[in-house]
């Protein structure tokens, strides 16, 4: 991704933010791909787009595993069967014209460095997605967390639900899930829930509004 930090920088950032808690987080991710799942068929090529430390695409059920991140540890962290495409996420992506079926992204999109950059990476999904692909993403709502927001310092760009869906729509998407609250702000900081307590919680969605601080938007490429 571009950004106003170096690899290193992002490599620092990142082990400092979540090394203490990366076996809960792969925990948490197991049980997540479960819900995402109805928009993943098994045989789809998936895109994890600022993949962090590949807990998501590692764990997802799909044929053909890609991952994107310029955090040096995403290759140390990626699974044998993930392809890890270490690059600038808003110039043109090393991928072919509609090679994707599912783009997916999670509390990335505000770490880029401005609207510019992300309106230039949602194009590149567009152009990499086949028809009838999906892109889905989450992350922090602003409206939900307006102060804590900022206390991460690679935070940059706010985002809420309905920004990023009227982005997504200018770039071509048709958006079909659009949700002001899904999952908690963040897994950096505070209590390690039971995992039950999550599958319950995903399986509840009257229960987003009470708890949920992130956006969940779902679009697909026409």
């Amino acid at each position: 991704m571009p950004s106003e930090h170096s690899p290193s920088d992002l490599q620092t950032l990142y082990r400092t933010r979540f090394a203490a808690n990366s076996d809960y987080r792969q925990q948490v991710w197991a049980v997540l791909v479960t819900f995402f799942a109805r928009w993943i068929p098994k045989d789809a090529v998936v895109l994890d787009l600022g993949c962090g430390w590949c807990e998501f695409i590692n764990a997802v059920a799909c044929s053909k595993k890609l991952a994107m991140d310029l955090n040096p540890d995403a290759k140390r962290n990626a699974a044998r069967d993930v392809q890890v495409l270490e690059q600038d996420c808003s110039e043109r992506w090393a991928l072919g014209d509609d090679t994707l079926q599912v783009v997916f992204t999670s509390n990335f999109l505000e770490h880029l460095p401005n609207k510019s950059a992300v309106e230039r990476t949602l194009l590149e999904a567009y152009r990499s997605l086949q028809p009838g692909g999906r892109l889905i993403a989450m992350g922090p709502n602003i409206k939900c967390v307006p102060g804590a927001y900022w206390d991460f310092f690679d935070h940059y760009v706010p985002l809420t639900e309905l920004s990023l869906a009227e982005i997504l729509e200018k770039s071509g998407f048709q958006v079909e899930v659009r949700r002001e609250r899904f999952l908690p702000y963040t897994m950096s900081h505070g209590r390690n829930y039971p995992l039950w307590m999550l599958r319950l919680y995903l399986a509840m969605p009257w229960l987003w509004r009470f708890a949920g601080a992130q956006f969940l938007v779902v679009a697909r490429k026409p």
